[in-house]
C-alpha cells in the first residue's frame, strides 16, 4: 500500500519534471547565487533557537490559515527572535511555492531553510540557486545512495543540511554522512500520526557535538522545555506561529522570553 510519503514524492517528481530546465543551464546560475549566511552558526549556541515556519497548508491539517504576505509574516517572526526561517516550496500538499521562498529570502537577513522533499539532484542544485542556506532531506524519502550523495552535494556548494528522522534505522542511517543538524520529526511522514515519544527516545541518542532540533506538534512552552531537557538545541515550529494572532509574542512565550 502508498503510504503518504510515497504519495508526496510522486507529485514532487512531476512538479521537478514540469519546471526543469536543462541542468547545464541550472548550474551556470550557481554564479549568481546569493551568499550564504550561515545556518549551522545560527542554530549553535546555549540559548533554544527557533526555526519559524512560514506554512500555508498541511496533509494533516489542511489550510492553517490564509498567508496574503509571507514575507512580512517572516519579518514578523525575525523580529520575534527567529534564528531560521524555514519556508514550505512543496505545493500540492503544503500548497508552498518557490515564489513564497524568494519573496521571503528578500525580505529577511536571517539563514533560510528550504523545506520540501528533495529527491532529485536538480532539487539540490535548485536550492542553493534559490539562496537557501539549509537544505532539508528526509531519510524516510531516500536510499541510502541518495541520501549520502544529495548530502554530500549540498556540502559541496555551500549549504548547511538538516536531516530528519523518525526511527532508531534512520538515525543509524543519518549519521553515515557525517551530519552537523539532525532533527527529530514526532509526525510518521508515512501514516500523519503525532507520537512525542519520538523526542523521548531519539533526541538523548543523537552524539554530543550534532546540533539537534525537535519538529512537529510543538504548541506550549512546557513541550519546548521538556525537548530542551532531552537535548533539544532547537525547535521548528510552522502551525502553532501561522495560526497565531501575534507570532512575535507566540515566539517569545515557546522560548521562555
Amino acid at each position: 500500500m502508498s503510504s503518504v510519503l510515497d504519495s508526496i514524492i510522486e507529485g514532487v517528481l512531476e512538479d521537478v519534471e514540469r519546471r526543469s530546465i536543462p541542468m547545464n543551464q541550472l548550474k551556470a546560475q550557481l554564479s549568481d547565487a546569493a551568499d550564504l549566511r550561515g545556518a549551522l552558526q545560527a542554530l549553535t549556541g546555549s540559548d533554544m533557537k527557533i526555526i519559524s515556519e512560514v506554512k500555508r497548508a498541511s496533509p494533516s491539517k489542511g489550510d492553517l490559515g490564509e498567508i496574503l504576505q509571507p514575507a512580512r509574516l517572516a519579518a514578523q517572526y525575525e523580529s520575534g527572535g527567529a534564528s531560521v526561517i524555514s519556508v514550505l516550496t512543496e505545493e500540492r500538499r503544503f500548497k508552498g511555492s518557490i515564489k513564497d521562498f524568494t519573496e521571503v529570502r528578500r525580505e529577511v537577513s536571517i539563514p533560510m531553510l528550504r523545506k520540501d522533499f528533495i529527491v532529485t539532484e536538480y532539487q539540490v542544485i535548485e536550492s542553493r540557486v534559490l539562496g537557501a542556506d539549509l537544505l532539508l532531506l528526509i531519510v524516510a524519502g531516500l536510499s541510502q545512495s541518495q541520501y549520502c550523495d544529495f548530502h554530500q552535494m549540498a556540502n559541496e556548494l555551500g549549504m548547511d543540511v538538516l536531516v530528519e528522522i523518525h526511527n532508531e534505522e534512520e538515525l543509524e542511517r543519518a549519521l553515515e554522512a557525517n551530519p552537523t543538524i539532525v532533527g527529530v520529526n514526532s509526525r510518521n511522514l508515512k501514516t500523519l500520526d503525532v507520537d512525542p515519544r519520538a523526542f523521548d527516545q531519539l533526541l538523548p541518542m543523537i552524539p554530543s557535538g550534532i546540533i539537534k532540533v525537535a519538529e512537529s506538534g510543538i504548541s506550549e512552552r512546557s513541550e519546548v522545555a521538556h525537548v530542551e531537557e532531552l537535548g533539544a538545541d532547537a525547535i521548528l515550529v510552522g502551525e502553532t506561529l501561522v495560526r497565531a494572532g501575534d507570532p512575535i509574542a507566540a515566539i517569545s512565550r515557546l522560548l521562555g522570553k
